[in-house]
Formats: C-alpha cells, sequence, structure tokens
C-alpha cells in the first residue's frame, strides 16, 4: 500500500512541475509577440453582404492573433444600406476602414 501511495505522490509531483515549466515558458514566450505592420485582413463585399457581420467578427477573432493587422472592408459594390453596415462595423473596432474596392484590383 505505501508503494502505492509513494507512486501516486511522484506522480502528482511530476505532473505537477511540469504544469509550473509549461506555463512559465508560455509566459515567456508569447510575451514578447511582434507585431506585423502593414498587414491587411482583405474582405471583399458586393450587394447585399448578407453574412458581414459574422465576417468581420470572424475577421476580429483573426485580427487578435495577429497584432498590428489592420481589417479592410473594400467596397465592390455594395448597395447604400449595406455601406453604412460596413462604416458601422469598421467604426465599432480599432484598425479597421472601408475602402473602394477598386483600390484592390489586380491590373
Amino acid at each position: 500500500m505505501m508503494l502505492l501511495q509513494d507512486g501516486c505522490i511522484a506522480f502528482l509531483a511530476a505532473v505537477g512541475l511540469t504544469t509550473v515549466v509549461w506555463l512559465a515558458a508560455g509566459a515567456l514566450f508569447h510575451a514578447g509577440r511582434p507585431a506585423i505592420p502593414g498587414l491587411l485582413l482583405v474582405l471583399p463585399l458586393r450587394g447585399e453582404a448578407l453574412a458581414m457581420e459574422s465576417d468581420v467578427r470572424e475577421l476580429r477573432r483573426v485580427q487578435g492573433q495577429l497584432p498590428g493587422a489592420k481589417i479592410v472592408l473594400a467596397d465592390c459594390g455594395l448597395t447604400p444600406d449595406a455601406r453604412q453596415l460596413a462604416q458601422y462595423l469598421a467604426g465599432r473596432g480599432k484598425n479597421a476602414v472601408v475602402a473602394d474596392g477598386g483600390d484592390f484590383q489586380m491590373k
């Protein structure tokens, strides 16, 4: 019985020590995550853009993992109501703008 208790204590001590080392290493390596200047997350929008809100929400989630990234909502023929919604969504968050879609066309 004593052997079983000693084995359990040794196992729990090893797991605890591994957890402490893992958390310390994670805090050190993630603290200095560099920003990526000039990174654009472009979302081309056209017509009513029915899924715009969920797409912008997903881009904001990705933006949180990429420091320094900027969201660009490219107007490629939005209706006036959808354009107002895009401007509202861009104004709600940081590093988000609405731009003319012609600025992003391939030549």
